[in-house]
């Protein structure tokens, strides 16, 4: 499977490449916004391309033609304001969830927030980002995409266990961001994910029984 990936620079992104490019199952196309982006993957043998969440549905559908699956994982970071985090985790989430569609490429992941989905857990110093959250997710649950939402806890970025937990309405939590690239690859073919959202925080489970169990 090739999978393009939105927000490849960022830190889940990044190690989301790096999976990818190790795995004997799947390609991987890393969209990035910066020449400099795509220089340091392409350094390293990775397919990049240059789009912006800004910009048209047609640019990013460009950008991700012959792909077969996308994972979302690009956001606007925590040192920008509500109007970036309109424009970049709501609008450019529309936006790539739109040039899907429009490409007939179905498998589509989303990266959220734990318990974007309930609106009384959510975190009010980053309201802002969690309406987004909410609403991007929502609206590629009514899509016909093969969609996965998966909303991980507060990310550290220490390394990995391998060990998460899975499900509806978890205790708010922490998870390195390298289990959440790993759920990311795991849930690309594990069709218990399929048509799914859940939270996602460290836990006593390998990625994937945690999956598998949902």
């Amino acid at each position: 499977m090739k999978v393009f990936v939105v927000g490849s620079n960022g830190q889940i992104g990044k190690q989301l490449v790096h999976l990818l490019k190790q795995s004997d199952q799947h390609t991987v196309r890393a969209m990035v916004r910066k020449e400099e982006q795509a220089e340091a993957f392409n350094k390293i043998g990775v397919e990049t391309v240059l789009a912006d969440l800004e910009g048209s549905v047609d640019g990013i559908a460009a950008a991700a033609e012959g792909c077969d699956a996308i994972v979302f994982a690009a956001g606007s970071g925590g040192h920008t304001g509500a109007d970036k985090t309109l424009l970049i985790d709501l609008d450019g989430a529309v936006k790539t969830v739109e040039a899907a569609e429009q490409l007939g490429i179905e498998r589509f992941i989303m990266v959220s927030a734990l318990q974007a989905n309930n609106r009384e857990n959510w975190n009010e110093k980053i309201r802002p980002y969690y309406v987004a959250k909410h609403y991007a997710d929502r609206i590629l649950e009514q899509s016909k995409l093969t969609y996965t939402i998966i909303r991980p806890g507060g990310l550290l970025n220490e390394p990995g266990t391998g060990k998460v937990a899975a499900g509806e309405n978890l205790e708010r939590a922490t998870i390195p961001r390298e289990d959440v690239a790993g759920t990311i690859l795991a849930a690309l073919t594990e069709e218990k994910t399929f048509k799914r959202s859940f939270d996602l925080v460290s836990g006593d489970r390998n990625i994937s029984d945690a999956l598998k169990s949902l």
